[in-house]
């Protein structure tokens, strides 16, 4: 085994010894470091090893020199030899070189000069080509500038992503160019404030764009639904052609209203803008294109929202006298309609910047104030004109939304509300109207002169009497002048509803009964309080009254020309189930029953008058002889003013008649049981009872033909039975036959008979009547305190 080991131990000295003379110096130390790692005192053994190669390695060495050395010494003397020639040489060299030298001074400037020409040539090359290089960036950057001082933002964006991502780095090694990096991201910042500035500056000017962008779209919309109208009334042109409520009090035929429209079209402008003419929208553009290439769109899109609503609640704050002027009104709609125009344009020209769930959000925000702030303010308008012409702005105003894709329906909604509101203005106009012909109204019949004068009459009144037409000329309608005023001002009063009803969208069967109803309320609340406070007024006397009762049974009868007038309109006809019936038959008949009651009060007070003009002496020994002159004035009075009632309808005269008779009689009856009356004779009692004959003549004279017998008569029965009970002195039957049916003083009370007794007693006393003939009459005066005792227990037996 050790002969084995020192044979591997050779070997391996072997190799290490040929890899160090084959491989090269630096790679010696790895195999030098082997022969440490192997065995101990390896090292030893390939030291011995090596000192042998060397030796071998010298010996071979020698040889070599031995066998070279002749030729060696050889050399050595034939380069001796050389020597001398080579040094001759070496002379004539240096001499050449010499006159090369100073031969090639000149050669050498001009090589120096070529040289620094070559090196400024390699130089300017070096430098065309980096200019080149940097000559785009340079262009570039000029470019931006140039973009941004023509404000063309969103290039100049574009401009800088290509100086970033392209130019730049091909020259990042100079320093101008790491300057303009360092400036690119500053501008992009002050190209988003100025973006952002140029934004904050297009909506302060949309603001006042509004106005001007609103009115082209309202004034486009109304050409449109004019044009429409006109159409459909060109269709119709067969119908009726009627006037037309108006201002001022001018009339107007549809016809003319459509040619009156068409002028004012004609006087419009005939190209109608846009908001795309009128409005600049390249602010938005580009910011939201600078927005989105810097990465910031969101933030733009809330801005701008928000900035819009903040708008929006001021486009929709009215100004506090809006209700006073329709311009009011229209400046109003046409900011709305202006703002709400920029945002479906916004919406349809960008993507997402306006979606259609935030406009439609801000729609119906807009729509609630908008509604809020028209309920309010159209219910401070007083004037009807002004509240149609809101209607027709509010019609427009909703028809052009409508064709940008808004809902409107809540608007045709709130016109219910001011329709109400029209009519409450109609009602109050029309109820100065009426008062206003009451006034002026000379409560006589109506004279015509000639038929032509009869036909303007019958024109304006359906007026047919088959008596009257057959009468000759000059004649008298049975009414005033303020029947036919009355019966064209409620015709007014349709046109005027009829025209709030157009353009509403509404059937005729709608429109019939929106006509029908607020007739009804103009007829039983309107024209009734205006005739009711009439009646009541202190000037109107006996004949206005009864002008006044003959007035409201034609108008009465008029009620169904007017139902008539109404269906001619709409073309609903009156069988219709849900058709709504007018209710002035109502209004005239309450209204003649408050004139009725007031003919009968005033002539009450008239019959007071008299009464108050009444001096009797109840002292008095005996009778004049003949009627009190009050009463014959009264009686003269009655007779006139009953003769005019003869024109009154059916049974009013006579019931005025009984009235007055009636209220005469209590007033007389009352004149001799008045608390104040102490004392009475039996002369005044005569003197009473010529008075009272002369009211039963009168009764009895007719006053108003109708009275069956003496019904008239029985007004003054109880006067007449008391009167006489006194006269004939007739107690003992009296209070015989008190209480029975077919007793001849039935209608004398106790009490009253009692009252008039104790007087006459009074009175006796005072003049010593029955002193003078005390012996003569002593029964008598013993009879009449048994009466009187009598008559006081049949009081207290009726008190009891």
């Amino acid at each position: 085994m050790a002969e084995n080991e020192t044979l591997e131990c050779i070997t391996e000295h072997e190799r290490i010894l040929q890899e160090i003379e084959s491989t090269d110096t630096a790679c010696v130390g790895p195999t030098l470091r082997s022969i440490y790692d192997d065995q101990p005192n390896a090292h030893m053994r390939f030291m011995e090893k090596l000192d042998a190669r060397i030796r071998n390695h010298d010996r071979e060495i020698e040889k070599m020199c031995n066998f070279h050395h002749q030729g060696f010494v050889d050399a050595i003397t034939e380069l001796l030899k050389v020597r001398m020639d080579a040094e001759k040489l070496m002379g004539q060299v240096t001499d050449t070189n010499q006159r090369l030298q100073e031969a090639g001074k000149e050669v050498t400037a001009q090589t120096v000069e070529v040289i620094r020409c070559r090196i400024q040539q390699r130089n300017m090359a070096t430098t065309v080509e980096k200019l080149q290089l940097c000559i785009p960036v340079l262009e570039k950057y000029s470019k931006l500038k140039e973009q941004l001082e023509s404000k063309r933002y969103y290039a100049a964006l574009k401009t800088m992503e290509q100086l970033e991502k392209v130019y730049i780095p091909r020259v990042s090694q100079y320093r101008f160019c790491q300057i303009m990096a360092e400036n690119l991201p500053r501008l992009r910042e002050d190209i988003k404030e100025i973006s952002m500035s140029e934004l904050k500056d297009f909506l302060e000017s949309i603001r006042k764009h509004s106005d001007k962008v609103g009115d082209a779209a309202m004034r486009q919309a109304q050409q449109h639904r004019t044009f429409n109208s006109a159409v459909a009334k060109q269709a119709n042109v067969g119908h009726y052609t009627r006037p037309l409520y108006s201002v001022n009090g001018q009339t107007h035929t549809q016809t003319s209203l459509m040619m009156d429209d068409d002028a004012e079209d004609e006087d419009a402008d005939e190209e109608v803008l846009t908001a795309q003419d009128l409005v600049d929208f390249s602010p938005v553009y580009r910011c939201l294109h600078i927005y989105a290439v810097l990465g910031d769109r969101e933030t733009f899109e809330n801005y701008y929202r928000k900035q819009r609503k903040k708008q929006a609640r001021l486009v929709l704050q009215p100004q506090a006298n809006m209700h006073e002027t329709v311009e009011g009104y229209r400046r109003y709609f046409n900011q709305i309609v202006g703002f709400f125009l920029v945002e479906d344009h916004i919406l349809h020209a960008t993507q997402g910047l306006v979606t259609r769930a935030f406009a439609d959000e801000l729609w119906n925000m807009a729509l609630s104030k908008i509604i809020a702030v028209l309920r309010t303010h159209s219910s401070y308008c007083e004037d009807p004109d002004l509240v149609l012409e809101l209607k027709n702005l509010i019609v427009i105003f909703a028809d052009t939304l409508q064709g940008f894709g808004f809902s409107v329906n809540r608007l045709f909604d709130l016109l219910f509300d001011v329709r109400d509101q029209y009519n409450e203005t109609l009602l109050k106009k029309w109820a100065l109207l009426f008062r206003e012909i009451f006034e002026l109204d000379n409560y006589s019949p109506i004279p015509v002169e000639t038929e032509d004068e009869y036909k303007l009459v019958v024109s304006r009144f359906p007026f047919h009497d088959a008596e009257i037409e057959k009468q000759d000329f000059p004649k008298k309608l049975p009414m005033s002048q303020s029947v036919p005023q009355i019966y064209m001002q409620v015709k007014e009063f349709i046109y005027a509803s009829l025209k709030f009803s157009e353009s509403l969208h509404r059937s005729s069967t709608e429109i019939d009964d929106m006509l029908r109803k607020s007739t009804n309320l103009l007829l039983t609340r309107t024209l009734s309080c205006c005739l009711q406070n009439l009646i009541k007024k202190p000037y109107i006397g006996l004949t206005e009254l009864v002008q006044i009762i003959i007035n409201t049974t034609h108008l009465e009868q008029g009620c169904r020309y007017l139902e008539e007038f109404i269906t001619n309109i709409t073309n609903v006809s009156p069988e219709t189930v849900h058709t709504t019936r007018l209710y002035g038959l109502s209004t005239f008949k309450d209204a003649r029953h408050a004139a009725e009651g007031e003919i009968y009060t005033k002539l009450n007070q008239k019959i007071d008058e008299f009464i108050q003009l009444a001096d009797y002496e109840w002292s008095m020994a005996e009778s004049d002889g003949r009627a009190s002159g009050y009463l014959m004035d009264l009686i003269n009075f009655l007779r006139s003013t009953f003769q005019v009632f003869t024109h009154l309808p059916g049974k009013v005269a006579q019931t005025a008649c009984m009235s007055a008779c009636k209220h005469l009689s209590t007033s007389l009856m009352q004149m001799l049981v008045d608390t104040e009356l102490k004392q009475i004779s039996m002369g005044a009692i005569q003197q009473f009872n010529l008075d009272v004959i002369q009211c039963e003549l009168f009764a009895s004279s007719e006053p108003v033909p109708g009275f069956q017998g003496d019904t008239l008569q029985l007004a003054f029965i109880d006067l007449r039975q008391l009167l006489d009970l006194f006269m004939v002195w007739d107690w003992s039957t009296y209070l015989a036959d008190y209480g029975q049916p077919t007793s001849k003083y039935l209608r004398v009370n106790p009490a009253t008979a009692l009252t008039l007794l104790e007087k006459m007693k009074d009175n006796n006393k005072k003049n010593n009547i029955f002193s003078q003939f005390r012996k003569n009459d002593r029964d008598k005066q013993k009879l009449i305190e048994t009466v009187v005792k009598q008559l006081r227990s049949l009081v207290n037996g009726m008190s009891s």
